[in-house]
Parts: C-alpha cells; sequence; structure tokens
C-alpha cells in the first residue's frame, strides 16, 4: 500500500512556523517512504475561510519547496459528508440535542465545581422521538452529536507509543451544528478514509480527537489510520503559537529575507536530540529523516537562532547557487570573487546589495577634521593597479610607518571611510573590489 499523509490547514489565517513544522514533517515522511502528500483545505469555516488566505497557505508551502502531490478541497465534499453522516444516523450512532451555549456552559460550570469532568451528560438520548419531532416542527433546529461506545480505545502513535482513553470519559462530539453545518471531526475522517490516508501526523493538540475518530472511522465501516502527533512549539517564553495572532507567519520571515531552507533545516531537527545545521536542500532532510527521532519534550522555537541559521546556511552557499537571485535584487555585475568576499558577513542575501553599492557604486564618504591628513597622507601612498588580496597588508603597512598610527586607529578612519560602516568582509577583499580609483576618491572626501 502507498504511504500517502494529508497536510490539512484551515485557510483562516496565514501559516505560521508551527503550522510549516507540520506540513513539512509530513512532506519529508512520505518522500523518505516513496509516498504522496495530499494538501487538503479545510476551508468549510464560512465566515473566516477566505480565497487570500488558501493562496497564501498554497504560496508559503511552495517557497518551502513543499510540493504536493493532489490539492483537495473540503468545500468541494459536502455530498461525502451527507452520506456520511445518513449512515451514522441510520445506525444510531447519532442522536439530537438542543441545549443552548448558555445551558451547556452551565452544565460544564456545574460538572467542575462537583469535580466531575466537563463531559455531556447524555441528557438528549432521553428525548423521546415525539418529544423531537415536536420541538422541530416549533422551529427549533438541533444540533448532533456522535455516540461514543464507552469502551476503551487504543492506538499506536508513533510518538508517543501506545495511547488510550476510556470511552465514558471523552464527550460526545458535536459532529453537525443546528444550522447544518459540519464541524472538524467527521469530515476529516471522512477524508481519510476516501482518500486512503494511511498515516495521520499532527499536533498532540489532536490526541484526544484521535480517539474519536478511532470509533468513527469503525462506524463508518474501517480501521482507523497510523497516527503520530508531534509535540507543539512554543515561542521562546514558553506562550503558544497561533496563526491568527501572526505569530511568526511565513509571510514576514520571507520578507524579512528568510531563507526557506533556514526554515527547512530548523524544523526537521526541532523537537529532536539531533544536531541542527543548515542543509541546502530538501532532498537530504528527507534521507535523513526519521519520525522515531521526535521526542516528548516541548521545543521551544527561538527566533534569533533561526536568524543565526539563515546567516551559517548563507555563508555554506556557492556563488552558482545565487548568481540568479543577486541579480533579481539589483547586484547586476557580480562576480565570484565578489560574492566569496562578502558572504561570511551576511546575515541575508538581500544584505549583498549593501557591499555591491559600497564596492560599485559613488557614495561621498564623511572625513571629520582631525583625519583629513592621515587620509592625505593614506592616498598618496596608494599603490599602482593591478591589486590583490595582498594590496591591504602593503599599503596599510607603509601607511603606519609614515602616520606613526597602529591598531584601531589606523584601520577604523581607512575602514568608514572606504566603506562608511565600522564592521564588514575583510579589506584585504574589498579593496581590489572597490579599485584605485574610488578608494583615491573617498580617501579626498570626493564622490567615488
Amino acid at each position: 500500500m502507498t504511504v500517502t499523509a494529508r497536510f490539512a490547514p484551515s485557510p483562516t489565517g496565514l501559516m505560521h512556523i508551527g503550522n510549516a513544522r507540520m506540513a513539512l514533517v509530513n512532506w519529508l515522511f512520505v518522500k523518505k517512504l516513496g509516498g504522496t502528500l495530499i494538501l487538503r483545505l479545510d476551508d468549510t469555516d464560512r465566515e473566516r475561510t477566505t480565497p487570500a488566505f488558501a493562496n497564501a497557505i498554497q504560496e508559503d508551502l511552495q517557497w518551502l519547496g513543499l510540493q504536493w502531490d493532489r490539492l483537495e478541497k473540503q468545500s468541494e465534499r459536502f455530498d461525502a459528508y451527507d452520506t456520511a453522516f445518513e449512515r451514522l444516523k441510520s445506525d444510531g450512532r447519532v442522536y439530537p440535542c438542543f441545549e443552548s451555549s448558555e445551558e451547556l456552559e452551565y452544565k460544564r460550570r456545574r460538572a467542575l465545581r462537583a469535580g466531575r469532568a466537563p463531559i455531556y451528560d447524555r441528557a438528549a438520548l432521553a428525548l423521546s422521538r415525539e418529544n423531537i419531532n415536536a420541538r422541530i416542527e416549533n422551529g427549533e433546529q438541533p444540533h448532533w452529536r456522535f455516540k461514543l461506545n464507552h469502551s476503551k480505545i487504543t492506538f499506536d502513535d508513533l510518538v508517543r507509543g501506545t495511547v488510550g482513553f476510556q470511552g465514558e470519559k471523552l464527550s460526545d462530539p458535536v459532529i453537525v451544528r443546528a444550522d447544518g453545518t459540519y464541524l472538524y471531526m467527521m469530515p476529516s475522517a471522512v477524508d481519510d478514509i476516501d482518500m486512503r490516508v494511511t498515516h495521520v501526523i499532527r499536533g498532540e493538540d489532536h490526541v484526544s480527537n484521535s480517539a474519536i475518530q478511532v470509533q468513527l472511522f469503525e462506524a463508518l465501516g474501517n480501521k482507523a489510520p497510523t497516527f503520530a502527533h508531534l509535540t507543539l512549539l512554543t515561542d521562546a517564553g514558553g506562550a503558544g503559537l497561533s496563526k491568527r495572532a501572526g505569530s511568526l507567519s511565513l509571510q514576514d520571515l520571507r520578507d524579512q529575507g528568510m531563507e526557506a531552507m533556514a526554515v527547512n533545516s530548523l524544523l526537521a531537527r526541532l523537537g529532536t536530540s539531533e544536531d541542527i545545521e543548515p542543509s541546502q536542500c530538501l532532498s537530504d532532510l528527507a534521507s535523513e529523516f526519521d519520525m522515531a527521532a521526535f521526542g516528548r519534550a516541548t521545543p521551544k522555537f527561538d527566533e534569533e537562532r533561526l536568524w543565526a541559521l539563515n546567516a551559517k546556511l548563507i555563508h555554506d552557499t556557492s556563488f552558482g547557487m545565487v548568481a540568479d537571485r543577486l541579480r533579481d535584487i539589483g547586484v547586476e555585475t557580480a562576480t565570484e570573487e565578489f560574492w566569496e568576499t562578502i558572504r561570511p558577513n551576511l546575515n541575508k542575501l538581500s544584505d549583498a546589495k549593501i557591499w555591491y553599492d559600497i564596492c560599485f557604486a559613488d557614495t561621498t564618504p564623511v572625513i571629520v577634521e582631525e583625519d583629513r591628513n592621515f587620509m592625505d597622507q593614506a592616498r598618496r601612498l596608494l599603490p599602482d593597479e593591478p591589486w590583490d588580496e595582498t594590496t591591504w597588508s602593503s599599503w596599510t603597512s607603509s601607511v603606519k610607518d609614515a602616520s606613526g598610527r597602529k591598531g584601531r586607529s589606523l584601520f577604523m578612519p581607512l575602514r568608514l571611510v572606504l566603506t562608511g560602516l565600522e564592521h564588514g568582509p575583510e579589506l584585504k577583499g574589498l579593496l581590489p573590489l572597490i579599485g584605485r580609483k574610488r578608494v583615491s576618491a573617498r580617501l579626498k572626501g570626493k564622490t567615488g
């Protein structure tokens, strides 16, 4: 049987880093095993679902390189859900309820005060057929609950091991609202059945849902898929991530210059004991992927750590891999020599444009009055071209002897007048790129 998994986001907000982790783990799992990944949009929430969010999810996944094999939309599958619901109804596995949200909340609080679990008391099962019909004829619309068997529910989880629940300690879930719309629980199970999903990989917040869905699968005549519930990410302070709060959205990270493979490299191993190192391609991450490596401890996502990984990835990237992208950001005549010189100092690719302009665009330096004589000395000692990586050392050695300056008082004024910045790539590499004409002009305080 072909291994099939699904990433099933709800297009009600932007994807955040926690969503991306689930998408990536599903993708890596199926690619390692030669399987199929379904992107299934849970777009039945008519009030909060928007085409813009659906498109943004797909754009984010494509940016990460996580191409799906099939696209499905729950909004196009209501006939399948209606058929499943009628089957459950005819088999006596669903029942109508009429309590208002206020009544249910009152029951919940009363149970908690009495020290009981706040699960539904099944009061609606006592309603007679006549009572139900009369209420419906009177204009009341019921919501429908799935009737759980009060037996032990167990399943083997690829992350958590054997998981067990007592059916009587779970609340019969509402699967159809009073307005006739479906909640998450049943459509998800129906889709997994129809799409022949073999593995459901999702967050630990779905563990009790999985127990309920085990019985839903059985009630619909099918065996449950294999489950894997990953511990959810928190931010560095321990707070949960929320896409509707915009927590670390992929769109924001992309706009800030984050590399997709930095995100993938971090998320592929976050929650495992494996070392987190930058990887240049998804196929390498897939070949090393092991679901058994994920533990039960809560992994914390640190944005600073991600940016550090991003910088390290850039530092390991060859010129051939970025040449086209450099041209796209205005670094039009970049050479491998330029890239090799600046990349150890880049935090993101767009920083290359800063150093490109420093090397090849005309700029007007600012020279403080007390350094003017020093700059004149340095300019007069400029060697003739051609220049190479030894030029900086030989030139500054001559300037040192002539001026008596050394250390920071020698090097920092020269760096500032040549680049306008206190830090950056080694000047032995930058100097030949800037060239004698611009260096001479800048030492005179002129545009160059």
